[in-house]
């Protein structure tokens, strides 16, 4: 298909603090005891998109990442680690490895989607309307814990800043308007120009911008080269598009003050009527040489470029983990409703042993090498590799990471444990996030707290 795939795989989030660390990259973050990262190659490697740049932020994480690939996708992919600096934005890693880009096409992916949504049925889509941009977007996911808790609580207050603004032609095939964060609680300014093209613009909220994209190579270097300024592909790089899309180069050229005399009112109509024709030819292969007549009666081809969407079916599941409740909300999916994305091996390890009257309920996932004493409850959660339970222990809604030591009679509900983590006797979490390599002392309580070891 030539096609050139960036997967754009982070490093250390700041949104994920105390998840992540120097030892725990973004990237290799686990879901169902498997890194999300795992999730997009694996979908690449079904669309046979095998020719891939993982672009990951900081010398130290890129190691480590390109250990792990290196390792789990040997001889099945060709990846190329690419190390960028922390903190330039989706847009700054793409300009520092635009050096790379080679192909007609790219499809930039985000590492930390995880979705049932071939990346082969985006590029397809690219591929066919000739588009400048294509994005994925996709139904919002429904957010939350399972059960009341403050951490919820503080995720669906920033929900709002997630949501996207987004027009649509009534083909539902082409980007017309897009608004994203900030943006969406100012007034919306949408193109005269645009609606006097599609007659009307379907406006939706109940999408979001999956972080998919396929664009035109030649588009997306000169935008990077141009803008030098743009850092975020949703947030600039996108919008600026949209923005721009349906001008020709004579439209790029005018001052805005001549729509004010007749003459330019003339050219003004053309343009509209050349608009109209370009949405009307937009699946033809001519649409960036549409032929038009100037006011002088002669002709001309005017260039331009077009921003279209793929949109997944609803049914679909497609989620970022870009916060920590994205975090639990897909460990506790991948094991339940969305478990098809799972690898084909048994939700019990190979080898955990469970004490007498210990049980483990459905949705739940227990790492190999893993030991549980007697009378425990596990419900709803995921417990990773070679970890040490006592007895009368109960975890509920909650992510264990590896190498974790849990002491007799703890209770742990709807929390996240970090590798290497030591909770003594007694200690009762609800809500709380703990940091690899912490210790909690016996009979402790807390709800709703982050726990990590400070930095030195």
């Amino acid at each position: 298909m030539d096609f050139q795939v960036v997967v754009l795989a982070g490093g250390n989030s700041k949104n994920l603090t105390p998840l992540v660390s120097k030892e725990l990259p973004k990237p290799l973050l686990p879901v169902a005891n498997c890194p999300v990262l795992n999730y997009v190659l694996h979908q690449l490697e079904q669309s046979n998109l095998k020719d891939l740049i993982v672009v990951v932020e900081g010398e130290d994480a890129a190691l480590l990442v390109g250990a792990w690939i290196s390792g789990t996708f040997i001889d099945r992919l060709h990846v190329e680690i690419a190390a960028v600096p922390e903190d330039i934005g989706t847009a700054g890693a793409l300009r520092a490895i635009s050096h790379h880009l080679t192909a007609k096409d790219i499809l930039v992916v985000s590492g930390d989607l995880v979705s049932d949504v071939p990346p082969g049925a985006l590029a397809a889509t690219h591929r066919r309307h000739d588009a400048a941009v294509t994005t994925m977007l996709c139904s919002i996911p429904v957010s939350g814990p399972l059960e009341s808790g403050s951490s919820g609580g503080k995720d669906k207050a920033k929900k709002l800043g997630r949501y996207n603004i987004i027009g649509l032609d009534p083909s539902k095939q082409f980007l017309l308007h897009i608004a994203t964060g900030a943006e969406i609680e100012k007034d919306a300014r949408i193109s005269k120009r645009i609606l006097h093209a599609v007659g009307q613009m379907e406006m939706r909220s109940d999408l979001m911008d999956a972080h998919m994209y396929a664009f035109k190579r030649s588009v997306l270097q000169e935008v990077l080269d141009v803008k030098d300024t743009f850092q975020s592909l949703k947030e600039d790089v996108l919008p600026y598009l949209v923005r721009s899309q349906l001008k020709s180069e004579a439209l790029l050229n005018r001052t805005p003050q001549g729509e004010e005399n007749s003459t330019e009112k003339v050219s003004s109509q053309n343009n509209q009527a050349f608009i109209s024709r370009i949405l009307a030819n937009a699946s033809t292969p001519s649409f960036h040489g549409i032929y038009s007549e100037n006011p002088d009666g002669s002709s001309s081809t005017r260039k331009t470029h077009k921003c279209c969407v793929y949109i997944a079916s609803s049914s679909s599941y497609c989620v970022r983990l870009n916060s920590i409740q994205a975090f639990m909300d897909i460990n506790r999916d991948v094991t339940g409703d969305a478990d098809h994305l799972l690898s084909p091996n048994n939700i019990i390890g190979p080898s955990p042993k469970l004490g007498t009257k210990t049980t483990v309920g459905p949705n739940c996932r227990l790492g190999e090498g893993s030991e549980m004493g007697d009378k425990c409850q596990v419900k709803r959660s995921i417990i990773g590799r070679h970890c040490r339970i006592g007895s009368h222990v109960k975890v509920v809604n909650s992510v264990v990471m590896n190498h974790v030591t849990i002491g007799d009679g703890c209770i742990i509900q709807g929390s996240v444990i970090c590798s290497n983590v030591q909770l003594q006797e007694r200690v009762e979490l609800k809500d709380c996030q703990v940091g690899a390599g912490f210790v909690v002392t016996a009979g402790s309580e807390y709800k709703a707290e982050s726990l990590a070891k400070k930095e030195k």
